[in-house]
């Protein structure tokens, strides 16, 4: 049972992080660069805050192919997938899945 609860809060402590919370079947990609986002002007205007879930498929070159949004406000997705355009992770023989969480506070 001990056991059973370090792994539960090993989980919850790589989510909370923004750590990929998903990944394919092959090793976690090192990333070389990923750079956060801006938070955006309208969303401190409206004094925005929340999560914002993306599920990237990274391609054999390191570069971002696709993202799917799970879920957070427009105004911060888009804040999030700017700064995604400027990911970049080491090459590797297979395409990688991961779901990336930016968390949005003043």
């Amino acid at each position: 049972m001990r056991l059973l609860k370090s792994a539960h809060a090993a989980i919850l402590a790589m989510v909370l992080c923004g750590l990929p919370s998903r990944t394919s079947a092959q090793e976690v990609r090192k990333g070389i660069s990923k750079p956060g986002p801006v938070y955006p002007e309208l969303a401190k205007r409206m004094r925005l805050t929340g999560t914002v879930k993306i599920e990237i498929v990274i391609g054999l070159d390191g570069e971002i192919k696709r993202t799917n949004v799970i879920g957070g406000h427009p105004v911060l997705v888009d804040a999030a997938l700017d700064a995604l355009k400027k990911w970049k992770y080491e090459p590797a023989k297979t395409e990688s899945t991961v779901t990336v969480q930016f968390d949005f506070r003043p």
